[in-house]
């Protein structure tokens, strides 16, 4: 897909930012976008799904400054759009698990 954000004058796009991370690598595009340009069509204009392959937003959360978000959002001026990994362990599991670890250091 080109690069659109180069032809749009800076009048008439605002700026926004798309990030993800993994554990090797993070990546931090910035972006100019046409207003009314959605979640969705700014992460694939931005070109991170071809530098990132493993990203499968069809499945995976994404938001604005740490708060979920849905594809269709209307992006606004100066919003961080950010691709969430899915969890590899469950937050509860790994808790329950280190209490126990706890409790059993204490014990000995």
């Amino acid at each position: 897909m080109a690069d659109v954000s180069a032809l749009l004058p800076t009048s008439l796009s605002i700026s926004v930012q798309i990030c993800y991370a993994r554990p090797d690598k993070q990546f931090l595009l910035e972006q100019m976008v046409l207003p009314g340009t959605t979640i969705k069509q700014a992460i694939q204009s931005s070109g991170i799904v071809q530098q990132a392959l493993e990203i499968d937003v069809s499945v995976w959360r994404v938001g604005i400054y740490g708060k979920l978000k849905t594809l269709d959002t209307v992006l606004r001026e100066h919003d961080r759009v950010e691709i969430y990994r899915p969890l590899i362990a469950d937050p509860k599991d790994s808790r329950r698990k280190r209490a126990e670890n706890k409790d059993t250091k204490k014990k000995s």
